[in-house]
């Protein structure tokens, strides 16, 4: 994080006004939480948002996610905010808490991060055991769904395989195809999946509380656990946020599966079905990235396919 009163983006004096994006955002802040926001400054972005520090009149410092100007609402901050307090409502949930929001705007807490331990792997662990036994009336959710900036089909069904064939995998298969990121060779590897998905899915599960998108990045380290962000929150599969740590490297991930294993042990096979779960946010990846993900896409489609 680059401090106020550097170089840059940073609102040297705390005056609004300075700048006119970041007085805009202090002053939208501030309507927001009805509270002073004595200084912004603009960190970044990411998709279609932007990336924004601020602070408090008493120190207390925000993270800030917005739209641009000029940039019409898609929904995917109130999808962000209303996942988050969603899976706050579970027992031990480690997911941080919006402080406000509304169609273009998100304020959150300002994570001070530190170096992953065993003992914080471990509480997360048993955190993400004690969300995903919390539950979901169905697979899916009650607002329409974002994973990054693409559309999720969120739509409620009672029929996990099912769900995932046509609401998660299907949907972003004809995305890569139309992009030209995947060939009709790849689609025929994936649709073997998916057409398999019952064989593949193993023993039937209640709809678990997922996060829905927890990669390593989604995950910050604090001095004694760790916080989760950028959801995807819906009733899903619980293999899939393990799955999902694998995919990318989380420090300590056997920590964090020996500790999830002693609260909710997985189901058996479980191992043998990491690729099938992994396969929907490669996919995703396919389409946000382009070809550079296609060659694991495929390793994961023909692996799942393998274990049936």
């Amino acid at each position: 994080m680059r401090p106020f009163g550097s170089s840059g983006t940073g609102s040297g004096s705390g005056r609004r006004g300075r700048d006119p994006l970041t007085g805009t955002l202090a002053d939208r802040v501030s309507a927001l939480l009805d509270l002073e926001v004595r200084r912004a400054a603009r960190a970044g972005s990411s998709h279609d948002w932007i990336l924004s520090y601020a602070e408090l009149a008493d120190g207390t410092r925000l993270f800030v996610k917005s739209l641009s100007r000029g940039s019409a609402p898609t929904g995917v901050l109130v999808a962000e905010a209303r996942g988050l307090e969603w899976l706050g409502r579970s027992f031990g949930s480690p997911a941080i808490q919006p402080l406000g929001w509304d169609e273009r705007l998100l304020v959150l807490p300002l994570v001070e991060q530190h170096e992953p331990t065993p003992a914080a792997a471990e509480r997360l662990g048993r955190q993400l055991a004690g969300t995903h036994l919390t539950g979901a009336d169905s697979f899916g959710a009650d607002w329409p769904g974002y994973i990054g900036p693409l559309p999720l089909d969120n739509t409620p069904a009672r029929h996990w395989p099912r769900f995932y064939a046509e609401q998660r995998l299907r949907p972003y298969l004809r995305r890569a195809l139309d992009q030209g990121a995947l060939t009709p060779s790849d689609a025929r590897a994936v649709e073997k999946v998916v057409d398999s998905v019952e064989e593949l899915a193993g023993e039937p599960e209640a709809p678990a509380r997922v996060h829905g998108d927890l990669w390593n990045g989604n995950v910050l380290w604090r001095e004694r656990d760790a916080v989760l962000i950028d959801p995807a929150a819906h009733g899903g599969h619980r293999e899939a946020d393990l799955a999902m740590l694998a995919l990318f490297g989380l420090p300590y991930l056997d920590r964090v599966r020996d500790a999830y294993n002693e609260v909710a042990p997985l189901s058996s096979g479980w191992r043998g079905r990491v690729a099938l779960h992994q396969l929907h946010p490669l996919l995703v990846h396919v389409c946000l990235f382009g070809a550079a993900y296609r060659t694991t896409a495929m390793e994961a489609a023909r692996t799942a396919f393998r274990s049936s």
